[in-house]
């Protein structure tokens, strides 16, 4: 059930001769510690970024906490949650997934910093998380020799792949209120487009064999301001052109939803790396 982008077809030299990983003496080796990416990794991604945008902002507006303690808090939260996700040696569901919608938020609300805080123009920090994104890229391949997400079996590797998705999210938070409020495009709109970028990349690997790591994280990166415009637009009032339905409630319905999905695949197993990559048995550490 695998959907696009994904890097299934690597090839044998991404995971060492053999199909043995490709490790470093003395490095700690563990089993994957990413999912699969197949049709339930795109859904709880898009889940998570929603749930990134509209609990940023129940947390700061609804509940009061500010923009400054909210930080504070979901931080220390993912904090916690990347401690349960690094000491663990193969890919768990609900630790993995907590992990991605606390990121989500900080994510979030980094960018959001930027701009309410430090006055930093979205145009400006668009730019500035593009370039970061880039160089993380550049330093991942150099040294790694790889940015696929099926080879993640390292702690260094591992390290490289939590810090890259939060300027995915920090970047895609940035592009999608640039596009959405800065250049008033608006929130259903604003998602149609990115909606339809994501289906372009799925064109272009599909049809004209693109390659699938680079279209793997080119609709990772949409899949933020895809999710956080579908999001806004059903949090927000009808005056600012959402729905009106609150943060809140609109949190509470994706949080069930990623917990429902979650949940299945922890019993039913479909998000696990399965053929050679099972072969890496983990080492002690």
């Amino acid at each position: 059930m695998t959907t696009i982008p994904s890097d299934s077809h690597a090839t044998e030299a991404e995971y060492g001769s053999a199909l043995q990983p490709a490790v470093r003496p003395g490095m700690r080796q563990m089993l994957n510690k990413v999912p699969e990416v197949t049709l339930y990794f795109w859904i709880i991604k898009i889940l998570c970024t929603t749930v990134g945008e509209t609990a940023a902002d129940y947390l700061n507006d609804t509940l009061g906490f500010g923009l400054t303690n909210t930080t504070y808090i979901v931080s220390a939260l993912l904090a916690v949650a990347l401690v349960f996700q690094f000491r663990l040696r193969m890919y768990v569901p609900t630790v993995y997934w907590l992990a991605v919608v606390l990121i989500s938020v900080v994510g979030t609300l980094i960018t959001d910093n930027m701009v309410e805080n430090l006055g930093v123009p979205l145009t400006t920090s668009t730019i500035g998380f593009s370039i970061a994104l880039a160089i993380t890229f550049a330093a991942w391949y150099a040294s790694e020799r790889t940015l696929s997400i099926h080879t993640i079996y390292t702690t260094r590797r591992e390290a490289w792949y939590w810090l890259t998705v939060l300027f995915t999210f920090a970047l895609g938070t940035a592009a999608g209120d640039l596009l959405a409020e800065k250049i008033a495009i608006g929130y259903w709109k604003s998602a149609l487009i990115f909606g339809g970028a994501i289906a372009v990349i799925y064109l272009l690997h599909r049809v004209f064999r693109l390659n699938a790591i680079l279209a793997f994280w080119l609709a990772y990166v949409l899949t933020r301001p895809f999710g956080a415009s579908i999001g806004d637009y059903l949090s927000q009032p009808t005056a600012d052109g959402g729905r009106g339905l609150g943060t809140t409630v609109t949190s509470v319905i994706f949080l069930v939803a990623i917990a429902s999905t979650v949940a299945f695949l922890t019993v039913s197993k479909r998000d696990r790396i399965e053929g050679p990559r099972d072969v890496l048995q983990p080492e002690p550490a």
